[in-house]
């Protein structure tokens, strides 16, 4: 395989890797447009999955902080 084909087929990875970070409902699926391979550099994908990944982490924290206001304590 060539060099070309695997930076396709690692550029199809990651892209499929955001759209499941994009997904914050189950039920719903998100797809993002393939043509965007074409115009995306691999650092580009990956600093978007790394930038994703940090904030659903942000946004789980927040919600735990949240959540723990209506905690019952004994």
């Amino acid at each position: 395989m060539n060099s070309k084909n695997e930076m396709i087929i690692k550029k199809e990875k990651l892209l499929k890797e955001i759209e499941v970070l994009l997904s914050y409902n189950p039920q719903k699926s998100v797809d993002i447009n393939p043509n965007y391979i074409e115009y995306l550099e691999l650092n580009d994908l990956e600093s978007i999955k790394a930038n994703l990944i940090n904030k659903v982490g942000t946004i789980k924290q927040e919600d735990i902080v949240w959540l723990e206001q209506f905690k019952k304590y004994e």
